[in-house]
């Protein structure tokens, strides 16, 4: 089992220590984990950079795997929340740094964060929608140096929980054409089992979009739990592996050194 979506107390919304993780990592008996705390940008209208600090962030990452390497396999990744006026940030930030995986998940809309400053609490759903995929596809199209688009449709979780969203056909040509995009440029998604979590009831992203990116060839996905605390590591695996196989998904990926190896789907 592995997962490639996993948060410590070095990202802000966590208050668990990587070794709080990694133990009950070992104690689900999981293979490879990956952690990757959140790195973003600008946020709020303080344009605040929440970003932990990268010496101390891979000495405790080394400490931890040389600790357990006997136990399981522990990797070092991060989450850009990407903004698309700050793709040369973000480039200099990975460029100086030696990360296994790279995810880049989008949590604002011009400018303002999905959560944070509540965007979508006044506006319609599908205009909400629309602007989101546009934002990504933006962000798709102009940056590069990721390895696989975190959590694809993250942005339904952010409305009022009676709201009724429209059904994906009618924002779907926004979508293919981000996933056309991240096929074509190498790249991969993940499926995010932390929807399940919410009250959304489905993974992101939901079937339908992950038959969009299998139906346009697309291959390269990871699994991960978006877990915070120790509890929701490996959350939902095994479903999420058998949703993916009757998909007709052969593999799911790890990432080290920012390299992608397939493992067959049991």
């Amino acid at each position: 089992m592995y997962d490639f979506h996993i948060h410590s107390d070095f990202s802000i919304d966590s208050k668990y220590s990587m070794e709080d993780m990694v133990t009950e990592a070992i104690n689900k008996n999981m293979k490879s984990i990956c952690f990757t705390d959140h790195v973003e940008f600008e946020v709020t209208e303080k344009k605040l950079d929440l970003a932990f600090n990268t010496k101390d962030y891979f000495r405790k990452i080394n400490q931890v795997k040389y600790k357990y390497m006997n136990k399981i396999e522990i990797l070092c990744g991060v989450e850009l929340g990407m903004k698309p006026h700050l793709y040369k940030k973000y480039n200099e930030f990975i460029s100086q740094n030696p990360f296994d995986f790279v995810l880049m998940s989008m949590h604002s809309i011009e400018g303002k964060d999905m959560y944070l400053d509540n965007y979508l609490k006044d506006i319609k759903p599908i205009e909400g929608l629309v602007k989101y995929y546009e934002s990504l596809y933006e962000c798709v199209l102009n940056y590069n140096d990721y390895d696989v688009l975190g959590h694809l449709d993250v942005v339904d979780r952010y409305f009022p929980e009676n709201t009724q969203l429209p059904p994906p056909k009618e924002y779907m040509y926004l979508i293919e054409d981000i996933l056309k995009l991240v096929i074509k440029n190498g790249k991969g998604i993940e499926l995010n089992t932390s929807g399940m979590r919410y009250h959304l009831k489905y993974f992101h992203p939901k079937t339908e979009l992950l038959k969009l990116y299998k139906s346009l060839g697309g291959e390269i996905i990871t699994m991960g739990s978006d877990a915070h605390e120790p509890a929701f590591l490996n959350y939902k695996y095994k479903e999420g592996e058998k949703l993916l196989k009757e998909l007709g998904f052969k593999y799911i990926f790890l990432f080290k050194e920012r390299k992608k190896f397939p493992i067959h789907i049991s």
